[in-house]
């Protein structure tokens, strides 16, 4: 996902593995996965005011006999709104309601913040300026991971 502007988020969506068909790709009330897409809660809906459809219905896209699938989306949202709700992509569209079910080709996620590009060092500590991982590398060294 890209906000590619004030109001219009990007989304690309590359899917590997799942059944031919088509699939719905959703944004949640919750980011709550914990039982899967059933605890997810129903597609966000905040109001929008020159939005006619549920604000979390994003698209579809179609999973050919290769089980890949891939295409770009365009919503007229902004990214901090959906940071912490669930994302779902499944053959299952339950229009506003709730998951009945789990199954094998429904990918549920959460959204969260990721870095800009080269932005992010994951710096442990401003006194050593090592990053995580060499800080890992340490760590492994001395036996205490």
């Amino acid at each position: 996902m890209v906000q590619v502007a004030p109001d219009l988020t990007v989304v690309d969506i590359t899917i590997r593995g799942l059944a031919p068909g088509t699939y719905w790709a959703t944004v949640r009330q919750t980011g709550d996965i914990s039982k899967g897409a059933i605890s997810t809660g129903s597609i966000w809906e905040e109001p929008a005011e020159s939005v006619s459809q549920a604000r979390g219905v994003f698209g579809t896209v179609q999973v050919g006999k290769n089980g890949i699938g891939s295409v770009f989306l365009d919503r007229p949202v902004k990214i901090w709104e959906m940071i912490g709700r669930g994302m779902i992509v499944s053959r299952q569209h339950d229009g506003k309601g709730k998951f009945e079910r789990n199954d094998e080709n429904t990918l549920v996620g959460v959204i969260a913040r990721s870095a800009g590009v080269w932005d992010n060092d994951k710096t442990v500590c401003s006194c050593s300026g090592k990053t995580l991982w060499e800080e890992r590398k340490d760590e492994v060294e001395k036996g205490m991971l």
